[in-house]
């Protein structure tokens, strides 16, 4: 019975701190589901953001493709010019056997004559006295020995001669000359030598003689397609067009570099260089897709990137 008594106050005091604690731990659980809720949301709105950005990004290098397939026909249809002239000569057209030729009978009825030499009508070759002695006609004089129709007009055709059913003949023309045929291409010019023709097509950059820049390194990465330096060698030739104010050409090489060699060193500089471009050609949603692309796609990119990135965010005005 004293132990009972001495246990109600105990038992009094603890359910007194029990019922004290229960609300602060029920306090917490809420805290930590509404925390826990707030996560989910933001993970959802940077899934969603970064779906978007990845949608962008595929409509830009489709657009990219199409204008680059587009600038390549164009460039064939007006490079195309003249093809060189076929070394088959034409085909002669086959003549027919019943057909007359005053080549092989110049004495016939009907054959062309000379003017002042023509038989009178109805006459045979035998009574006729030719005024000189006949010569073999030629296909092609034919036209100049035929007298001109006004000076035939008050004779009487000989219905019975021989019909010439052969086309009239054409005039002599000269020579087809050959149509020139197309310079060699420029890879033809490379010394084969992949390091020296990179260091001589660079030397053009430097010198910032961008055209003959542009054709060096188009032979470069003709000639030498697997070597390593085709990266670099693209990206200087995006920046040749770039510094001509061909943007266009510039952000078709930057795309190129930052996707085809997305693993070459000169990637995050041409990914920066595309956006930069892409801003240029008015396309800010793009430019800034592609700009926060690059901050994800290469965390470890250079300072000197990161501050281009910051510089070209700033200028195109992108959301933070």
């Amino acid at each position: 019975m004293l132990r009972r008594l001495l246990l109600a106050p105990v038992l009094a005091v603890s359910g007194l701190a029990l019922a004290a604690a229960c609300p602060a731990a029920a306090q917490d659980a809420s805290e930590f589901v509404v925390r826990l809720n707030r996560l989910e949301n933001q993970s959802r709105q940077m899934s969603g953001q970064i779906e978007s950005l990845q949608y962008e990004n595929r409509q830009l290098k489709e657009q990219l493709r199409k204008f680059q397939e587009d600038v390549e026909f164009r460039f064939q249809e007006s490079k195309g010019g003249q093809r060189p002239a076929s070394a088959t000569p034409p085909a002669k057209p086959h003549k027919r056997s019943d057909a007359f030729d005053p080549s092989q009978n110049p004495d016939a009825p009907g054959a062309p004559q000379a003017l002042g030499s023509a038989q009178a009508s109805g006459a045979t070759p035998s009574q006729a006295t030719p005024a000189q002695p006949p010569r073999p006609a030629t296909p092609n004089a034919t036209a100049a020995l035929s007298a001109p129709r006004g000076a035939i007009e008050d004779e009487t055709p000989d219905y019975g001669a021989p019909v010439d059913l052969r086309p009239p003949a054409r005039a002599a023309t000269p020579a087809a000359t050959p149509a020139p045929r197309p310079s060699a291409s420029v890879a033809a010019t490379g010394t084969g030598d992949a390091k020296a023709d990179y260091e001589a097509a660079y030397a053009y950059v430097l010198q910032r003689q961008y055209e003959q820049a542009e054709m060096s390194l188009r032979q470069f990465i003709q000639s030498h397609p697997r070597d390593t330096l085709v990266p670099d060698a693209t990206y200087w030739l995006g920046e040749s067009y770039l510094q001509r104010n061909r943007t266009r050409e510039a952000a078709e090489q930057f795309l190129k570099v930052s996707t085809d060699y997305a693993r070459s060193r000169k990637a995050p500089d041409a990914m920066l260089k595309l956006g930069a471009s892409l801003n240029a050609l008015g396309a800010r949603e793009q430019a800034c897709a592609t700009l926060a692309e690059l901050e994800r796609k290469f965390p470890q990119a250079s300072s000197t990137v990161k501050q281009g990135v910051d510089r070209e965010q700033r200028r195109a005005r992108c959301a933070a």
